[in-house]
């Protein structure tokens, strides 16, 4: 592929006219791969992800078929693939590229955990599939677990802390308002269904370290992380939410880069409308806003769907490079995705965009891609290239060598089980101190009744430059003020700038944490240790 290569781009097929690429320096500003079964977008994905990985740009996909992971196997020069190249102007060279194959069951690569606290209350009410008021309690679930010092790592965390709602739900009513025995019970129930579609395995520890998706090989070429999904499919919510979780991280822990001359990671999204089916209107806005601003972390977000339409209006927006493989028009709603389709494109007078789309063969796509200033190029109708690696899956056997040989083997192949609520609670339990009352005036969240003071404002006391960065800023700005009190207007300001200070110095604090910790526990008790220390001044 050497003669059709460029520095600074991913040469991505042939048009009539000229070959077509997909520049680095714009492939943050997201994509969309559409198109019927059967048309060629997972050809399509494994090209891009081929281009972006020599580029040493690392890349994460989810493998919803199971034939992407042949990417990790050398190609073979099948006559098909060799005529399409030299149609091409090349030669067709058969490849492989360093991959790592991941798993949320553990079964197919490295298993892939999250802890209760990192998914948060509006991401697990979605995978949970909770009514608003059910929401709410878990919201006070996750206010109560703040206040009392608990760290919600997985399941039986959760559940000990619901449980202790349950019983005190009466005093807490008058508190942070109606606590509904019959919807923690919901809530036990779904969490019990979740339980029994793997969920133990995925919330427990070590939780994910995203800097492990970030390498590059001696060759500086991009490893290529790839999810196993074909099972995670069967339960399209938590493949959904999990994806979104994934994003979401990235989104919060990466820092800001403004547009590079490559991307730091490429996120493939797969099967993308199962995000967006029956989703709430809040989760629908943090979709939206997490896409429009990753960029500026120099992660790009490539959509993969059947339709168009599957993406919301204010997404679809925010996709500046197309592929849009064969549609066919068969009913109302196909006819409409067509017409959709077409007007997305930079219309070219040399085509009729709608008519081409329902006329496309197999590996054949309308292709866009931004140029210059980031202005769309004139849609073409191009011919795909040829992937270097191998088309189709892996062998068990060359699976197993993949993950022996793999960068992060044995980092997340043993769950630990830390001592987090549910222990803490038990023990509380034992000694009769378990309590679900508001931290006092000048009691810090988790500290019991009968402890020494909380430290003045600026004071470091047993959290060291932790209780010192909480107390200053409270005690500076006016917000360690007691529940109910009437702070003035400049103090009100002054509360929402310390809120959003808190929030990026909490995050780059845990990374440190997470990283002098070790394995153990890594980001997850550095995260909760931050929102406990800072939390207090957020909550007012």
């Amino acid at each position: 592929m050497a003669t059709v290569e460029q520095d600074g781009k991913i040469f991505v097929g042939k048009s009539d006219t000229k070959p077509e690429y997909l520049t680095l320096k714009l492939a943050n500003r997201h994509g969309l791969i559409s198109g019927a079964t059967g048309t060629g977008k997972t050809v399509t994905l494994q090209v891009l992800a081929e281009g972006f990985s020599r580029a040493g740009v690392p890349v994460f996909a989810a493998d919803v078929k199971g034939d992407l992971s042949g990417i990790a196997a050398t190609g073979e020069a099948k006559d098909f693939l060799v005529k399409r190249a030299k149609d091409m102007g090349f030669d067709y060279e058969p490849d492989r590229f360093p991959a790592m194959l991941w798993d949320l069951f553990g079964v197919q690569g490295h298993p892939i955990r999250a802890t209760i606290s990192e998914m948060g209350p509006l991401l697990l009410s979605r995978l949970l599939d909770l009514n608003d008021v059910q929401e709410g309690v878990l919201n006070i679930a996750f206010r109560i677990a703040d206040e009392q010092g608990l760290i919600l790592l997985d399941l039986k965390d959760l559940r000990a802390v619901l449980s202790l709602i349950a019983e005190h739900a009466d005093e807490l009513t008058t508190q942070y308002g109606n606590v509904s025995k019959a919807s923690v019970g919901t809530i036990q129930r779904q969490l019990l269904v979740l339980e029994n579609q793997g969920g133990t395995k995925f919330f427990s520890e070590p939780a994910l370290a995203l800097a492990d998706f970030m390498r590059t090989d001696r060759d500086g070429r991009g490893y290529i992380n790839i999810l196993a999904a074909d099972k995670l499919i069967e339960n399209p919510r938590l493949y959904g939410t999990f994806l979104l979780w994934l994003l979401s991280e990235l989104f919060e822990q990466m820092p800001e880069v403004g547009d590079p001359e490559k991307p730091k990671l490429v996120f493939f999204f797969d099967e993308a409308h199962l995000l967006f089916n029956d989703a709430p209107k809040p989760l629908l806005d943090k979709i939206e806003q997490v896409v429009r601003l990753i960029r500026s972390k120099g992660v790009g977000v490539y959509f993969i769907t059947q339709n168009p339409l599957d993406v919301p209006d204010t997404v679809l927006a925010q996709m500046g490079n197309r592929v849009q493989h064969a549609l066919r028009a068969f009913t109302p709603r196909d006819q409409k995705a067509v017409k959709a389709a077409a007007e997305t494109f930079r219309a070219n007078p040399k085509l009729d965009t709608a008519k081409v789309i329902m006329e496309l063969g197999k590996g054949e796509a309308l292709v866009s891609f931004l140029e210059g200033n980031g202005i769309p190029s004139l849609v073409e109708r191009a011919m795909i290239a040829p992937p270097s690696a191998r088309l189709g899956v892996i062998t068990p056997e060359e699976r197993k060598a993949i993950i022996q040989a793999s960068p992060v083997k044995g980092k997340y192949e043993q769950q630990i089980d830390s001592e987090s609520a549910y222990e803490v609670l038990a023990e509380r339990a034992k000694a009769g101190t378990t309590t679900v009352t508001a931290p006092a005036q000048g009691q810090a969240p988790g500290q019991a009744p009968g402890q020494p003071p909380a430290p003045a404002p600026g004071q470091a006391a047993g959290g060291g430059i932790l209780g010192g960065i909480g107390g200053l800023l409270g005690g500076f700005f006016g917000t360690n003020a007691p529940r109910g009190t009437r702070l003035s207007t400049g103090q009100l300001v002054a509360r929402e700038v310390t809120r959003s200070v808190a929030n990026r110095v909490a995050g780059q604090i845990a990374a440190d944490l997470g990283r002098s910790m070790g394995g153990k526990t890594g980001g997850t008790i550095g995260r909760a240790i931050v929102r406990g220390t800072l939390g207090g001044m957020m909550r007012r």
